[in-house]
């Protein structure tokens, strides 16, 4: 194929299909208990100079509580995927945890504004970063997932994002046409929050799901955040439900409420005032210091800090609106 232009970004991840097939090949696939604690698996899994991704939509279903524990355990020069990332960078920028990022969207929490400590960092030059859209950092993982070295998109092409992608723009052999090939993505580690699961990873989600099947089909390493765990006899009683399979999945974390102060389709609304507050406490470095010490640093597991700013009463209350919601939409 000819290559009509590449982008100047840094290429953070191998996309070579059959380097991926290597690792791949020797992941057991045994069906075990994979039960463990966010504590431990973060622990286990995530290593310095990983490439991380995390699941959900924006603040939609994803796993806050293992973001938390990331922080909290102080882990370093991470390199990010920053898809559909807002609440989670928020977090993640909060301790640091990464030099290296891919680019898609970052730093905005949609309506309710730029998180000005995530801002902050980004401008620091200490994070090394390449560009690119949402749909191509999609399409980058599902090429991960189709086990191939890139697919071709028409994505970005005629932008500024393009030029500071790690993308290539191709003539099509058989159209004579141009497309932009995304490569492949496959992160070292990823985090999925679930409505249920079984101790051996087989998973079910309502709702959006972006990326999130893909990803988990190209990732080297999965940790499962869940609501709940529930049975394998419930799982075999309606496997078209089961939409992550266990054989992908390396450890399995039961935490209701994991994805506070996100938005959990069907179980609970997003904590719009704690939002506002992470926001607002961003704008006094020594106050969003006591803020992190407190609602992070100050806790020993992700448990405790649903329960300092609201708990049962508060995730009632916002379970109620989802439910307000989620009636009004079905009318």
């Amino acid at each position: 194929m000819e290559v009509i232009a590449q982008g100047t970004g840094p290429l953070f991840m191998d996309p070579d299909p059959d380097k991926a097939r290597e690792f791949f090949r020797k992941k057991s696939r045994a069906l075990s208990n994979k039960l463990t604690t966010v504590k431990d698996a973060v622990k286990k899994f995530i290593n310095e100079g990983d490439y991380l991704a995390i699941g959900g939509f924006g603040a939609i279903r994803f796993p806050s509580v293992i973001c938390h524990e990331i922080v909290r355990q102080k882990k370093k020069n991470l390199v990010f995927c920053g898809h559909t990332s807002t609440h989670d960078f928020q977090i993640l920028s909060a301790g640091k945890v990464f030099n290296k990022l891919d680019i898609a969207y970052i730093i905005g929490l949609e309506a309710r504004g730029l998180s000005p400590n995530a801002r902050k960092y980004m401008q620091s030059g200490d994070v090394e970063i390449c560009e690119w859209t949402n749909y191509a950092m999609a399409a980058r993982i599902k090429a991960a997932a189709m086990g191939v070295p890139f697919v071709p998109i028409r994505n970005m092409m005629g932008t500024d994002t393009v030029k500071h992608s790690a993308a290539k723009i191709v003539k099509c052999p058989f159209t004579g046409g141009n497309f932009v090939l995304a490569p492949a993505l496959y992160p070292d580690i990823s985090a999925i929050h679930v409505h249920e699961a079984d101790v051996y990873g087989n998973c079910r989600v309502r709702g959006i799901s972006i990326a999130d099947f893909e990803l988990a089909r190209a990732s080297k390493h999965l940790i499962i955040t869940a609501e709940r765990i529930i049975s394998n006899d419930e799982i075999r009683s309606d496997p078209t439900r089961t939409v992550i399979p266990f054989y992908l999945v390396d450890a399995v974390c039961e935490v209701p409420y994991g994805s506070y102060p996100g938005n959990m389709p069907y179980e609970y609304f997003s904590d719009e005032g704690h939002l506002r507050e992470w926001l607002t406490m961003e704008k006094d470095p020594d106050e969003f210091k006591k803020f992190l010490d407190k609602n992070i640093f100050g806790v020993s597991e992700f448990s405790e800090y649903v329960e300092i700013n609201g708990g049962i009463k508060k995730m009632q209350e916002l379970r109620d609106q989802e439910f307000l919601i989620q009636s009004a939409n079905s009318k």
